[in-house]
């Protein structure tokens, strides 16, 4: 009898365990979907941005940073070693051509001018003496020659009336034949005197003629450091704004230093820059857009520069609007180049949500509710991303950084 007391009384503890057992779990299950219906995730419109995807043209490019330079700038160097002795004009200053901006104390070149000059004229004179020489030197040659011809037609004479006696029987074999070697020998003495008169013509003349190229190349040395000493004037060879302005005044200048850079602001360029690994998809007459501040100017690449300094590439870009007025110089501004473009896509506005993948995730809000979904994208740029599959035209997408929600599928929206 206590056995089976004993039994049903053990059979009730194990039946009010298992109830308790349900209970407990029905009240987790039930704290759980509380929770889930009472803390379901949610955002409000002001937490982030959205975007509808629409149809248009987009643009893909890559990335370059730029600096905004005058179309034309120009270096006034320093053509002589001098020092500043005056600074006349300041970096900012408009300037007119002709306008005086710097001076330049030129006294040691103007020395050295004087003393070339003085070189030269020893050396005009040094020409006109030789040609005196050339002058005397052919006179007496030419008298002497003249006696010399003077002397064989007498010994010519001699010569015959030396025949003349031996036929008549007054003179003798030898007379006659000391005359002929007397002609013979005046002779070769008339004919060695001609080859010296023009031996010394062509070394006189020679001579003269070295004078003169060395003449002429002191002439053209003078006239050079003349033009050198009127560009010491240093002014305004055209009209612009002095960008920059050596004011270091009594500092010793070298021949060819910049003193002066002036620019005319009527029109700019920029001076593009990037990572060499980019350098196959740049090219010549390459597209380019120009970010400066929240205004974009739009360009070509017109030159690139050959060589790799650092890992960087440089190129030139010439503006459609090269006068825009939020051009400044020496601003930097972003640069973008085009690698591709497609018409009639379907795009939205690029932000934070996309993370530069092809497929990526992202949630599109409608009524009321922020759906996780999958999308295929394709070019992108600065502003806008192409959208190739996973999304329709009209969508409204949140283009704000979700990274926090990337386990949840859907996001309440409130107010």
């Amino acid at each position: 009898m206590d056995t089976l007391i004993e039994e049903k009384v053990i059979n009730q503890k194990k039946k009010k365990r298992i109830l308790i057992g349900c209970v407990v779990i029905a009240m987790l299950i039930a704290t759980a979907w509380l929770i889930r219906y009472y803390f379901k995730p949610s955002l409000t419109t002001a937490d982030f941005t959205t975007a509808k995807v629409e149809t248009g043209i987009i643009e893909n490019t890559i990335n370059a940073t730029g600096e905004v330079l005058p179309e034309f700038e120009e270096i006034i160097a320093s053509p002589i070693s001098a020092s500043i002795k005056d600074v006349l004009m300041d970096a900012g200053n408009k300037v007119n051509k002709g306008q005086s901006i710097l001076t330049l104390d030129k006294t040691i070149t103007q020395t050295a001018y004087e003393k070339l000059r003085f070189q030269m004229e020893s050396k005009e004179n040094e020409i006109r003496k030789l040609k005196l020489d050339l002058e005397k030197s052919f006179f007496d040659i030419k008298s002497n020659n003249s006696i010399k011809q003077l002397r064989i037609s007498n010994l010519k004479d001699a010569v015959s009336s030396a025949k003349r006696l031996l036929n008549a029987g007054g003179g003798t074999k030898e007379d006659v034949e000391r005359a002929q070697l007397d002609l013979k020998v005046a002779e070769l003495e008339k004919l060695q005197l001609e080859n010296e008169i023009k031996s010394k013509q062509q070394t006189m003349k020679i001579e003269i003629r070295e004078a003169e190229i060395s003449l002429a190349i002191q002439r053209s040395d003078l006239d050079a450091l003349k033009r050198k000493l009127d560009l010491a004037e240093v002014v305004a060879t055209r009209q612009g704004v002095i960008t920059w302005v050596n004011k270091n005044i009594g500092a010793s200048i070298n021949e060819g230093e910049a003193l002066v850079r002036i620019a005319d602001l009527s029109g700019f360029k920029v001076a593009g820059s990037m990572s060499d690994s980019m350098l196959e998809k740049v090219n010549n007459h390459m597209a380019a857009i120009i970010r400066v501040g929240d205004k974009l100017l739009r360009g070509a690449i017109v030159n690139i520069s050959p060589a790799v300094n650092n890992g960087i590439i440089s190129f030139d870009i010439q503006l459609n609007d090269k006068s825009n007025a939020t051009l400044r110089p020496n601003q930097k501004v972003d640069v973008f180049l085009i690698t591709n473009t497609r018409n009639g896509v379907l795009r939205i506005a690029n932000g934070a949500a996309f993370n530069g993948s092809n497929l990526q995730e992202v949630f599109v809000v409608k009524n009321g509710i922020a759906e996780r979904r999958t999308v295929k994208t394709g070019l992108s740029n600065f502003d806008y991303i192409e959208i190739v599959s996973g999304l329709k035209e009209g969508d409204e997408v949140i283009t704000s950084d979700m990274a926090s929600y990337k386990n949840v599928k859907k996001i309440t929206i409130g107010n």
